[in-house]
């Protein structure tokens, strides 16, 4: 017990990396599912953005950079990845919801079939990369994934010495900047969701599309804009992955995949919100690295502990669905195309006719937090 203690603070920061990898792609996923769409493409979205910040940076250092004789410059490096890795991202998320918005194709099928497509190109891509460096694992963008990684070891050597075998300095400070601006966009996405008029107009559209669109809210522009920008938020995700936890190479075993699974699972565990996600990251981190620091553990019970996050996930998913609050809850349109009812125009008064009478309520949002209802008759 003592020596898993000493050990505690190294399994936090193994965690915190770990975790900080599907923090962004559930990020991502909470603003694709606030606006009523269900994304299962969300690994595929990761290796978007995991192969095309790696393809873009190896381009530059390894064949530019190499051949003209200078010496790669990590700012540049660090910009055109995260360019790069972002652009890629909306590109799948485009796709996803030109055919699920646009065609009206089945949510689930559509992002399923994404993330075959995404492995399928980061794999292809990724053995492309693998041949020009001369072999398996030969793949190193070093001076990029180094821009990733460095952090202050001032700062934290400065802590370290204060607090002894608890290297608070090292728990805290040791990240590159990655690290902090997920917690930055965790912070960001939770205002703009609960204390802004345009969040709050994209809650709308994920509650009751219909309701929404009646109160004139843009229904389609909100749902490509929430989609494309969550894609390249959980791409970036990939991108962390990439540099930071394998340190500018690739693999083709499917990890991201993997993680893109459990960032799909922390949505459900945080229950849609974007500061849960924050700590419900790094419990996933704990949870699933804990077997390397418990002696004595065999092979079958290390794999158990990797489907502890899993396992934690459908509890959770249990237990918000016995209590029933309604702010744990799914969006009430999650994955449920919108089918806008259609309007005839009559060629003798120009009238506006429907197929039938409807009721409506409305809810037009005045100021965030305040709501108005008013029954119409269509």
């Amino acid at each position: 017990m003592l020596d898993f203690l000493v050990k505690f603070p190294d399994l936090l920061h193994s965690a915190i990396v770990f975790g900080t990898v599907i923090m962004f792609g559930a990020l991502g996923e909470i603003i694709t599912e606030k606006s009523g769409n269900l994304n299962l493409g969300v690994p595929g979205i990761m290796y978007f953005g995991g192969i095309a910040g790696l393809t873009s940076t190896f381009m530059y250092e390894n064949v530019y950079c190499a051949n003209a004789g200078v010496e790669p410059n990590a700012a540049l490096c660090v910009i055109m990845c995260l360019v790069a890795s972002f652009l890629a991202s909306v590109l799948g998320g485009l796709i996803y919801s030109f055919l699920t918005i646009s065609l009206r194709t089945n949510q689930n099928v559509t992002g399923l079939t994404l993330t075959i497509l995404g492995s399928g190109v980061g794999n292809f891509f990724g053995g492309s990369l693998n041949k020009l460096a001369g072999g398996v694992g030969q793949v190193s963008v070093a001076v990029t994934s180094q821009a990733f990684r460095n952090y202050s070891y001032s700062l934290v050597n400065f802590f370290d010495g204060f607090t002894g075998k608890l290297r608070l300095g090292t728990l805290l400070f040791s990240y590159g900047f990655l690290t902090y601006v997920a917690l930055i966009l965790a912070v960001a996405i939770w205002y703009f969701l609960s204390k802004t008029r345009t969040g709050l107009s994209l809650r709308a559209v994920g509650e009751n599309t219909a309701t929404a669109d009646a109160a004139g809210i843009n229904v389609t522009k909100y749902k490509y804009l929430a989609t494309c920008i969550g894609a390249g938020i959980s791409g970036l995700g990939g991108t962390y992955y990439v540099m930071n936890y394998i340190k500018g190479t690739w693999e083709n075993q499917g990890t991201i995949e993997a993680l893109g699974w459990l960032a799909v699972a922390l949505v459900i565990f945080a229950t849609w919100k974007s500061l849960r996600a924050i700590w419900g990251s790094y419990l996933f981190g704990v949870l699933y690295w804990a077997y390397n620091y418990i002696p004595g553990l065999s092979r079958s019970t290390l794999e158990l502990f990797k489907m502890l996050p899993y396992v934690v996930t459908i509890i959770v998913l249990l237990m918000v669905s016995m209590r029933k609050k309604k702010e744990d809850q799914p969006p009430q349109s999650l994955g449920i195309p919108y089918f806008r009812e259609e309007r005839r125009q009559t060629k003798n008064t120009g009238a506006l006719q429907s197929s039938a009478p409807v009721s409506l309520s409305l809810c037009f949002l005045q100021q965030p937090g305040q709501i108005m209802d008013r029954r119409i008759r269509v």
